[in-house]
Parts: C-alpha cells; sequence; structure tokens
C-alpha cells in the first residue's frame, strides 16, 4: 500500500498491548499479480450480466514469490541410502500429527463473515482485502511448492513424501478459506491463472529450508499474536477470520517442525562457517521485509488496535528466539540498535517510495533513488555485520509432538 494511500486512513486509537513471552517454546509468506475478479451482487431490479475486471498488484523488492527448487537434489538428500542422517522414526512421528489432521472441522465459515465485511468501509475496507489477497496467495505458493515435493518424493522417501503432501493440504485449505474470505468483498482470486502464469523465483534446497522454517515459524508468533490480542481487546474485533488464527497457527507449527527436522537430518546446512552465515543472512532477509511491508500497511494493524512496530518486533524477537533452537547462528535482534537499524530503513524505504510516486520523469526518479538505496544497503549490511548471537545444537531430545499456545 502506498505511502499516500495509507495518509487517506484516519489512526485508530490502539488499545495497549502486552507482549509476554511464553513459559513454553514455539513449535513449529510469496507472489505474483494476479486477476481479482468481482462477483455479481444480488439487486431487486434485472440482474446485470457480471463484469469481469482484473486487479493487479505492483510487483516491487518486497513483493512475496512463487519458488521452485532442484528436485534432483532434493530427491539425493531424502534418499535412505545415501543420507544416513535421516531419523525415520521423527519422521514417521510427525507423519501421525499430520494423518491426525487436527484441524479437518476447523475452518467453517458462519454469517458472521459477510455482516462483519458489509460494516467494513472506505480505506480500511480496502486494506482488508489487500491483506485477504496476499495472504491468500502465499498460501497457495506454499500449497504449490509443497504439493511438488511431495510428487517428486514419492519413490525416494514416501514419509518425507507423505508430510510434503499432507501440508499441502493445509496450504490449499488455507488458501481457500481466505479467497472464501474475498467473496465477501465481492471478488475472488483467480487461482488456476496462478498456477498457469506464476513465474518462480529458484533457490536450493538448503536456502528454500532456511526460508521456509523461518516462514512458518514467523507465521506462527504473527498468528498467535493477533490472536491473543483480539482476544484480550474484543472491541477490535472487526471480522471473524482471527478468530480462527489460534488454531490455524497450529498448522504453521507442526510445518515448522518438520522443517527443524529436515534441517537436523542435513548437518551440512548447520554445522560450518558458512551455515552461518547463510542463517543470519535470511533471518535478516525475512525480518527486514516483513517490517518494511508491515510498516507500509500500519493502518491495517492500527485498524485491528496494534501499534505496528511494537507488534513486528515482539514477532521477531520470538521468532528469533525459537530459530535459535535450530539455526547455528542468528541476528541479536533484542540489541536496541538493531531496532534503530530497522526504522532507519522504513524512513529510507518511505523516501523511495515517494520518489517513485512522484511525477518527476524516469531519469531524475533514478538518479533521486540512487543516495536512497545506497543508503539502504548500507543499513541492511549494517545490520548483518552487528555481533551475532551463537546459538543452535544437532543434539536435540527426542521428538515428541506438542501443540504449543
Amino acid at each position: 500500500m502506498a505511502a499516500a494511500e495509507l495518509s487517506l486512513i484516519k489512526p485508530m486509537k490502539c488499545a495497549t498491548i502486552k507482549f509476554n513471552t511464553p513459559t513454553t517454546t514455539s513449535k513449529l509468506n510469496s507472489f505474483r499479480p494476479k486477476p481479482m475478479i468481482p462477483r455479481a451482487s444480488a439487486s431487486t431490479a434485472t440482474p446485470a450480466k457480471p463484469k469481469r475486471t482484473e486487479k493487479g498488484i505492483k510487483e516491487t523488492l518486497l513483493t512475496p514469490r512463487f519458488y521452485t527448487t532442484d528436485f534432483d537434489e532434493m530427491e539425493m538428500l531424502f534418499n535412505t541410502e545415501i543420507n544416513k542422517n535421516l531419523n525415520q522414526s521423527e519422521f514417521e512421528a510427525l507423519l501421525h500429527e499430520f494423518k491426525t489432521d487436527y484441524n479437518q472441522t476447523h475452518f467453517v465459515r458462519n454469517p458472521e463473515f459477510k455482516a462483519a465485511a458489509d460494516k467494513l468501509q472506505g480505506p480500511l475496507r480496502q486494506i482488508f482485502v489487500e491483506f485477504l489477497e496476499r495472504s491468500c496467495t502465499a498460501e497457495f505458493s506454499g500449497f504449490l511448492l509443497y504439493k511438488e515435493l511431495g510428487r517428486r518424493l514419492k519413490k525416494t522417501n514416501p514419509v518425507v513424501a507423505e508430510i510434503f503432501s499432507l501440508m499441502s493440504r493445509d496450504e490449499a485449505r488455507h488458501a481457500g478459506f481466505l479467497n472464501k474470505g474475498l467473496s465477501d468483498f465481492n471478488l475472488a482470486l483467480d487461482l488456476g491463472f496462478l498456477t498457469k502464469a506464476r513465474t518462480y523465483t529458484f533457490f536450493k534446497p538448503k536456502f528454500i529450508f532456511y526460508a521456509t522454517y523461518l516462514s512458518e515459524k514467523i507465521g506462527y508468533w504473527r498468528y498467535i499474536t493477533i490472536y491473543r490480542h483480539l482476544k484480550a481487546n474484543p472491541e477490535f474485533q472487526v471480522y471473524p477470520i482471527f478468530k480462527y488464527f489460534e488454531n490455524w497457527c497450529q498448522d504453521e507449527n507442526r510445518h515448522g517442525d518438520f522443517f527443524s527436522a529436515l534441517l537436523k537430518a542435513q548437518p551440512q546446512f548447520l554445522n560450518d562457517w558458512k551455515a552461518k552465515l547463510w542463517s543470519r543472512f535470511f533471518c535478516l532477509s525475512v525480518y527486514v521485509t516483513m517490517y518494511l511491508n508491515d510498516c507500509q500497511r500500519t493502518a491495517f494493524y492500527e485498524g485491528i488496535g496494534l501499534n505496528t512496530k511494537e507488534f513486528d518486533m515482539h514477532v521477531i524477537i520470538e521468532t528469533n528466539r525459537t530459530t535459535a533452537r535450530i539455526f547455528p547462528a542468528v541476528l541479536d535482534v533484542e540489541n536496541p540498535e538493531f531496532k534503530r537499524k530497522l526504522d532507519r530503513m522504513v524512513e529510507i524505504n518511505e523516501k523511495l517510495m515517494a520518489v517513485g510516486e512522484s511525477n518527476d520523469n524516469p531519469l531524475v526518479k533514478n538518479l533521486k533513488k540512487v543516495p536512497l538505496i545506497t543508503a539502504l544497503v548500507s543499513e541492511i549490511i549494517a545490520a548483518y555485520l552487528m555481533p551475532p548471537v551463537e546459538s543452535g545444537s544437532l543434539d536435540f531430545a527426542e521428538f515428541e509432538p506438542q501443540v504449543v499456545y
């Protein structure tokens, strides 16, 4: 959401929210522009023929994307004859968890959805549409990746393949539920179009592991934090989808558990100096992307009574603490200087967006962007070079499935 659009939304008074670290540890999003298809609304007059229009999302460096990987290498990594580190008993325990399908009957809608959507008007209504759209596409992206991995690994490692297939089930369920939410606003995502028109970003398997692990972990902390906040402050419960986040986040939780097991089965991705550098890089990439994205959409978080930066820092800190259990090194996000760097990145990014939206000719815009991009990259590098926190261990206790709230 452009800064100019956000400025049209009058900030709502935010409830005070205290973020307490849970005593239990946590177990445990990617898209292309797509058409938005308005649905015909009922009328007392002769029904008009539905008019189909397309609405795309402006793609930027912060736009989530689809991912693909080297599936041949994936098959080698999960070949039990080649990789003796694969703990099949742990994967079988995880498979049992996924087969139980705790949320099979959870995602059931009711009339409250449409009634709440009808009450949302103006800029806040549009920003909720964007939230549903981005979330739906991110879940659908996960579905596509997991489905293909499940198909490709079926002969090499049936247990791991089935888990990927069951995770694709979860992601498809989430995407469908979110797309139904869009129907409350007389819109729908054409997921068939996404399937045909998608463009992939290629990541090597180890990068898929790092990035997807972090994605599932941070998804858990985002969902459970919003759920807890709205449970304590029901006056900000403006749309019922948030009531589903408590159980929903446990799907993210289980997905994260699985990727933790995958990383433990590939110690070469965790036990050397290169692994420490890559771990810090992916932590920084995920945290910075979320912070900049959310600060562009402050109106959404204010709309549900949250302070955007406080919310994001809570999520980053909790995700980092959880990630430190498996990554060999993480960022020192609890150092106040880390947040100061994030805030400076937000200021620079806002100036970049203002330049992009100005009426200057392209050459002048590019000249104005150069010092800003340089400043942004400098802040990112400085954050990366902050002394890290040494962490992680391959000597984990036996896997014990558990639900964490």
